[in-house]
């Protein structure tokens, strides 16, 4: 009977081991994106609403829709989703560092669910 009640206890504190194994490991991939977020916005000079407000004056009456600050081979930049008075969507990016605007590209919509603010 000891013996049965040492070998369940082994077994019950390996199922433990792992499960807290696992959940130790989990959160450890999401660590990284928030790093990088963090590092984006610290070497940002441009708030998000200054980067809007220069997205929209690319486009007179444009109006915002969608905003994110991102990176890509070192450089810093929002992209934002401007719709014009006629409907049009334009993608346009601003440099997160000078304000400068990097591009400004009439959206084609690709009918799936993934970003087209890139």
């Amino acid at each position: 009977m000891n013996r049965k009640a040492t070998l369940a206890a082994l077994i019950a504190a390996a199922g433990v081991a792992t499960a807290g194994g696992l959940a130790y490991a989990q959160p450890a991939s999401g660590v990284v994106a928030v790093h990088e977020a963090v590092a984006d916005l610290a070497r940002a000079k441009l708030t998000l609403e200054q980067a809007i407000a220069l997205a929209q004056q690319q486009h007179a009456g444009g109006k915002a829709t969608k905003a994110e600050l991102d990176s890509k081979r070192g450089a810093t930049f929002y992209e934002v989703e401007v719709v014009t008075a006629d409907h049009q969507v334009f993608d346009v990016k601003i440099d997160a560092i000078d304000g400068k605007v990097l591009s400004s590209k009439l959206d084609r919509p690709d009918h799936d669910d993934d970003d087209d603010c890139k």
